[in-house]
């Protein structure tokens, strides 16, 4: 056969081959938006795809944003201390070591704990001195009360808090100061920054006895 009419056979054939590609693409997104099921295959292959756009535009992020995203740990703990976490590698021996019914740990589970646990903390942090980040109307952050979450004593919580006329948890007083001399509006118990600003206050006392109910 001349070359030339093989070279038009196979150039028909990958375009025959793009247009099937197009024409499933096509079903799949009417699929979707008329709410039909679609094969696991196809679940599975637009995941995939989905997955693959997304790293695409993190990728470009990432060069736009030359520091990684890591760097605001780092950043935040260079303007203010910071206890560390519990060294938990001792879990890595003894009792809870390999072949322990509930152990089995490895160390990047330790490394994984220790990081996630200090991100939320160094978040907290971020929102404690920062008046925008806890919604202030008057430019008033935490610290400026509480340097480093200085007398705060998350130790001596839950305790009979003359402000409230109550028992309080830590929590309430948080929410407390933000509505008061923050000026903002009070956290939902679970908003993530109410967990951080926690977890930060909770941080700094690293060491302290509990005693809860204590003035």
């Amino acid at each position: 056969m001349d070359k030339r009419i093989r070279n038009v056979i196979a150039g028909l054939g990958c375009v025959a081959f793009v247009a099937v590609l197009w024409t499933v693409y096509v079903h799949q997104v009417a699929a979707q938006e008329g709410g039909q099921t679609q094969p696991a295959e196809s679940k599975e292959a637009a995941k995939k795809k989905g997955q693959e756009i997304a790293d695409v535009h993190m990728d470009q992020w990432k060069r736009k944003n030359p520091h990684r995203v890591e760097d605001w740990v780092a950043e935040e703990k260079e303007r203010h201390p910071i206890q560390p976490p519990a060294d938990n590698s001792d879990l890595l021996k003894g009792e809870q070591g390999t072949g322990h019914t509930y152990g089995q740990y490895t160390e990047r589970d330790i490394l994984m704990w220790a990081r996630e646990t200090e991100k939320m903390v160094v978040e907290g942090s971020r929102i404690f001195h920062d008046a925008d980040l806890l919604g202030s109307t008057v430019a008033v952050s935490c610290d400026m009360c509480h340097p480093d979450a200085a007398n705060t004593h998350p130790e001596t919580y839950p305790k009979f808090q003359a402000q409230m006329g109550r028992v309080a948890l830590l929590r309430d007083m948080i929410n407390w100061c933000i509505q008061h001399p923050v000026r903002g509006e009070r956290f939902e118990p679970d908003d993530p920054r109410m967990r951080a600003l926690e977890a930060y206050i909770y941080a700094q006392r690293k060491g302290k006895a509990l005693n809860y109910g204590k003035h």
